[in-house]
């Protein structure tokens, strides 16, 4: 492997503002999906976290699609949402980036811990980065569902060892945490703005 598994989300995070700073649709998500395979050398312990990025990742392209020039930017979808009083809906495409942008504070964090902690085991890693990020949105069954998946996490050094190819891993994931959290806080500042970033799960 050319690179860590992180190569691919560090060269796409370049494409995802225009020229005027603005995040655009298509870009972002593909830096998502570049993480999908990172989770995939988690084993089981994150099929929980793939599937819901996945399926919100599809939900945002599939709405995409239907109108890339309207959709180009990312938050044209949930301002289209806003309007039409349909963002507070479990299916809409407000909830999806919410969800998708939560998801990915989520792995923001525990990979962090993984650099600046190199003592910790991965479940205590998982944890607190969970406790930080998601915890508060879920609810008492996605927590235990957590729970019982990070209990499966693989061991810290052989992960470390597969997803770091022939790059420097932990530069790779700093810079991947320092370049990806400003587009992550910025996505909530703008739900923030129009009273969507604080939905829970139910």
């Amino acid at each position: 492997m050319e690179g860590t598994v992180f190569t691919p989300s560090l060269q796409g995070i370049k494409n995802v503002k225009s020229e005027s700073g603005v995040i655009l649709t298509k870009p972002f998500l593909e830096v998502c999906k570049h993480i999908l395979p990172v989770l995939d050398k988690f084993g089981s312990a994150m099929s929980i976290v793939k599937n819901d990025i996945g399926g919100n990742i599809t939900r945002l392209e599939t709405k995409y699609a239907s109108d890339p020039s309207k959709y180009e930017q990312l938050h044209s979808m949930v301002k289209v949402e806003i309007s039409s009083k349909t963002a507070k809906s479990s299916s809409s495409c407000t909830n999806g980036l919410l969800w998708l942008t939560r998801t990915m504070d989520f792995l923001v964090a525990l990979f962090h811990n993984l650099v600046q902690h190199p003592d910790w085991q991965m479940s205590q890693a998982c944890s607190d980065a969970y406790s930080k990020t998601l915890k508060k949105w879920h609810g008492w069954l996605a927590s235990s569902s957590f729970s019982v998946a990070i209990k499966l996490a693989p061991d810290r050094k052989k992960f470390m060892e597969i997803i770091s190819g022939s790059g420097d891993i932990n530069a790779d994931i700093e810079k991947f945490c320092a370049t990806f959290s400003p587009l992550l806080a910025e996505n909530h500042r703008f739900l923030a703005s129009v009273g969507m970033d604080d939905l829970k799960a139910s």
